[in-house]
């Protein structure tokens, strides 16, 4: 691993790409609270008021939250690459390293939220490289689209329809449930021993059977083109394209979610039919996810580059402590919910959970611009980045 001639210093951050971080983490958090940190599927509701309150949430961020963060990890790579690259630094075993160090502190919180997605964007981290050298942003672009079109999912329909008994077999992560030391035990220790040994399984079941990985690795080299092309670094050149792209991701995920309905209706509702339905409303639904996503995004960053720039400022403090934030939220909101904790999965409202995550990113929103007057990052972002390049001079405390 080449070592650099120094240790950079604080880094020039680019603001929109902040905000937009920071807007994602709080779909992600928002999806997070009513969900109970995944107890919420032990006994999802049924009162049409708190299942209206559920369903407003998972339309808007559920997993929509988190390809925002993809995108925004292939962002990222690409400037890490780059900036390193400007100054004659082949930075692509320390990335490799950097990606590690990720994959450890995602293992641990594993450990205590069996839901964490930080291990996952480290290993599909490591796809991105070798993309990084192709001189072509248009070859990048395609290559993920076609992730992001779920071409796994296709060959397993496919396969499927045809009555393969290997494509026909129930999705595994289907047999998954909420295992019971989080519902009524009160150990800690017996809670962590199930967050590794059936939690942390399950969840890759589920990011490899729902078409999760593919999705990743699309958004993050569409990530890494935004990045190649300037999109946030240069964002007056995309004023038109970025109100181009609003209208039409808008249009799409209308027609998307209006007609969801109707293409499931093409294969008939048979036992026999029963992955085919379930692989073609998966497709559909991913890519209504991403229509829904990337209005999001060309919204978000619309506004923020025009009329609501001071408002949607504020989500660039917590955008540049994302890392300790999301570890953080887990680490209060795991307690209140299991019931090793408060226990409170079995009595919080959906309505009540939606509130109090507003009240709690509130309050996250001010601590991470109260943090950033005395200090360059958060402390797991100091943390990575020391770990990074192996040592502690990596400036922390703000002069005062």
């Amino acid at each position: 691993m080449a070592t650099p001639k120094s240790v950079p210093s604080t880094p020039q951050r680019l603001e929109g790409l902040d905000a937009l971080r920071g807007f994602a983490l709080f779909g992600l958090f928002m999806v997070h609270m009513p969900e109970l940190f995944e107890l919420y599927w032990a006994h999802p509701v049924t009162d049409p008021a708190q299942l209206l309150w559920h369903n407003v949430i998972f339309t808007l961020f559920g997993g929509k939250a988190f390809a925002l963060m993809a995108l925004c990890f292939g962002v990222s790579f690409f400037i890490i690459m780059d900036n390193s690259a400007r100054k004659g630094v082949d930075f692509t075993g320390r990335f490799l390293w950097r990606l590690t160090v990720l994959l450890i502190i995602g293992l641990l919180h594993g450990l205590w939220y069996r839901g964490e997605i930080l291990e996952v964007l480290a290993v599909m981290g490591v796809f991105l490289l070798p993309f990084y050298r192709l001189k072509s942003t248009t070859l990048i672009a395609t290559i993920g689209v076609f992730f992001l079109l779920q071409p796994l999912m296709w060959i397993q329909l496919g396969a499927a329809l045809n009555g393969a008994d290997w494509a026909n077999r129930p999705f595994g992560y289907w047999s998954g449930t909420v295992p019971e030391a989080h519902l009524t035990g009160k150990s800690l220790i017996e809670t962590i021993r199930m967050n590794w040994v059936v939690g942390h399984p399950l969840k890759w079941m589920f990011m490899y059977e729902s078409g999760r990985l593919s999705q990743i690795l699309g958004l993050s080299l569409i990530g890494l083109c935004l990045g190649r092309i300037g999109f946030f670094s240069q964002p007056e050149r995309f004023g038109r394209a970025r109100l181009i792209g609003l209208v039409l991701s808008l249009i799409a995920a209308l027609i998307l979610w209006h007609s969801q309905g109707l293409i499931s209706g093409l294969i008939p509702a048979t036992e026999a039919s029963r992955m085919p339905n379930a692989l073609w409303s998966g497709i559909w639904s991913s890519l209504t996810d991403l229509s829904i996503m990337l209005t999001l995004m060309f919204g978000f960053v619309s506004l923020y580059y025009g009329p609501l720039h001071r408002g949607l400022n504020a989500f660039a403090a917590p955008g540049r402590m994302t890392l300790s934030l999301y570890v953080g939220q887990s680490l209060v909101f795991v307690p209140v919910f299991y019931s090793f904790g408060l226990g409170l999965h079995a009595t919080m409202s959906q309505s009540e959970a939606v509130m109090l995550g507003l009240v709690a990113f509130a309050a996250q929103l001010g601590l991470a611009h109260l943090w950033f007057r005395h200090f360059h990052y958060g402390p797991l972002e100091w943390l990575w980045r020391a770990a990074t390049y192996l040592t502690l001079k990596v400036p922390f405390s703000r002069a005062k």
